[in-house]
């Protein structure tokens, strides 16, 4: 029987998606994890774990293909946002040599890490999002005709996690969070990124008062709709879901439709909603496992055997045995120590 290795990019501290897959596989495979710090915690939970470069050094994709090569390695997962777009450029030298890149095209990574583009798409479909600008002047014109109101949000155009959030509460606040976070994203990890259009590279944008919702909407490697499971944030922590609760609701599943449909993308992704009054708002698109994936998980929605089943050719009418979701289910995450084996 072929062996299903997985290899996790960017591993970082996802150590519960290292296990889920762990799980999944049944010993019928490894589970590979790379990152630029042998440190990083979800490396200790591998069951083989390499250093490479950072992901913008020029000699990373061959060092990663290495290590497809040296560990015949069946799918590659991305866990970062800053490396989704290099990946998906060079799914082609992966796949030559018989490695699914587990990962959309270029166009969904684009429209899913560029918020604009995502404001856009979203638009185009139909559905309801916050008011967003990409010019300060124009912004400041509503705002002076009473159509956009404080408070509002100021983030990185190109963003990741919470990093260069603001919520400026007067125009004086506003001018000058802005000027702020131009100067201050040029020292984060975000600045290369940013210079595809350094102009244009911090959002405002209108802060909705209601209730915020995670959900995960699913599609097989072929982009057709499986589902989708959300969940209530009961609390976020350094711009991930720390405490949440599962819930089903028909007005959601149809948003999730829409966006399947309309994206086409690959696997899961992950996004935030918004409900105000009545109304659902779709505010981000990240096309990876996000922070909020264990919520669904535990709440009976096993999207990592999915990927397994679908790596192995079933079809989606038999997978419904993977798809036991409950609502009202609440999980916290905690911190665990790691020991850190260094070599």
């Amino acid at each position: 029987m072929k062996k299903n290795n997985i290899l996790f990019t960017c591993a970082g501290r996802r150590n519960y998606l290292i296990n889920y897959f762990k799980e999944a596989l049944n010993g019928n495979g490894k589970i590979i994890a790379v990152d630029e710090q042998m440190l990083a915690p979800a490396m200790a939970d591998a069951d083989i774990a390499v250093k490479v470069p950072s992901i913008y050094a020029d000699n990373y994709i061959p060092e990663l293909l290495k290590v497809v090569k040296d560990n015949s390695v069946m799918a590659i997962i991305s866990l970062n946002d800053l490396e989704l777009p290099i990946l998906s450029k060079s799914k082609e030298l992966f796949e030559e040599n018989g490695t699914k890149v587990i990962i959309s095209n270029s166009n969904v990574i684009s429209i899913g890490f560029d918020k604009w583009k995502t404001y856009n798409f979203i638009k185009d479909l139909g559905l309801n999002t916050p008011k967003t600008y990409i010019k300060l002047e124009n912004a400041l014109e509503d705002i002076e005709d009473g159509i956009l109101k404080f408070p509002l949000v100021i983030k990185p155009r190109w963003g990741s996690g919470s990093i260069g959030i603001d919520f400026p509460e007067s125009i004086e606040e506003l001018k000058l969070s802005y000027k702020l976070q131009n100067i201050k994203l040029k020292k984060t990890i975000l600045n290369k990124t940013s210079q595809e259009d350094i102009e244009h590279a911090i959002l405002i944008q209108e802060k909705l008062d209601g209730k915020e919702y995670g959900m995960d909407i699913v599609n097989d490697f072929n982009g057709n709709y499986f589902g989708s499971f959300a969940k209530e944030k009961l609390a976020m922590r350094s711009g991930e879901t720390d405490k949440a609760k599962s819930i089903i609701d028909s007005r959601f599943e149809k948003l999730a439709e829409k966006v399947s449909q309309g994206l086409k993308h690959v696997g899961n992704i992950d996004s935030d909603v918004f409900v105000v009054g009545d109304k659902l708002y779709l505010l981000e698109i990240n096309p990876r496992f996000g922070g909020g994936y264990p919520f669904s998980h535990e709440a009976g929605a096993n999207i990592a055997a999915l990927y397994i089943e679908w790596l192995n050719g079933a079809k989606n009418e038999d997978l419904i045995k993977y798809n036991n979701y409950k609502e009202n289910i609440i999980f916290s995450k905690c911190d665990r120590l790691i020991k850190i084996h260094r070599k």
